[in-house]
């Protein structure tokens, strides 16, 4: 018997159903939702059942995790095979989207993948069409609780180029690319979700 491809995330089935009722929301009752750092895909899976008539394009760069995505995607209608993406890179191999979300990358990652995150995803919304962030963000200058100042520390020490981002200075990069400034929704475990709206392209 072949090993199962399936990966689990225990924050996926944790934190799954408070974003789907943010992106109920937010997101356009049709068209196309890029999701971008998939992870295990357990994320891509439950939204797609959930939101029928949306269409699901999941991605991310590591080969063994676009397997596990394409399983727990198996037979999903309104899930796209996963497709190989870095957020920091240019050329992304999609040409539109209706919507595009992100959940639980710019922290782990270099600041270079946000700043491209923000700028390949300009090139594919249309005006008004949603980027939408999920993660532990810094606000004025502070962690929202002692329990992201520990997974901070944690996260520098493994890798300096990572860490729980300023929310102003994400805002600040997204502005620079033509988004408005994000709606913010608290979410459960002291993360945020930020829903940013794409400007006119060429805006800014």
């Amino acid at each position: 018997m072949s090993e199962d491809p399936r990966r689990q995330a225990p924050a996926a089935a944790r934190n799954r159903e408070p974003i789907l009722a943010a992106l109920r929301e937010i997101l356009p009752r049709r068209g196309l939702v890029l999701e971008i750092a998939s992870g295990t895909g357990e994320h891509a899976a439950h939204f797609a059942a959930a939101l029928p008539e949306l269409v699901f394009q999941p991605s991310d760069p590591d080969p063994d995790l676009r397997a596990s995505i394409d399983a727990w995607a198996a037979g999903m209608p309104n899930v796209r095979p996963a497709i190989a993406l870095d957020a920091s890179a240019g050329g992304w191999p999609v040409g539109a989207a209706d919507a595009v979300l992100c959940i639980n990358m710019i922290h782990i990652a270099p600041w270079e993948a946000a700043l491209g995150l923000f700028r390949g995803t300009a090139a594919l919304l249309p005006p008004g069409g949603p980027l939408v962030l999920y993660g532990p963000y810094r606000r004025g200058g502070r962690h929202t609780a002692p329990s992201n100042a520990a997974f901070d520390d944690d996260l520098r020490r493994r890798n300096p180029a990572w860490g729980v981002r300023a929310l102003e200075a994400v805002a600040e990069a997204a502005g620079r690319e033509g988004f408005g400034p994000p709606e913010v929704t608290e979410m459960p475990a002291n993360n945020l979700l930020l829903a940013f709206r794409a400007g006119h392209r060429g805006a800014g």
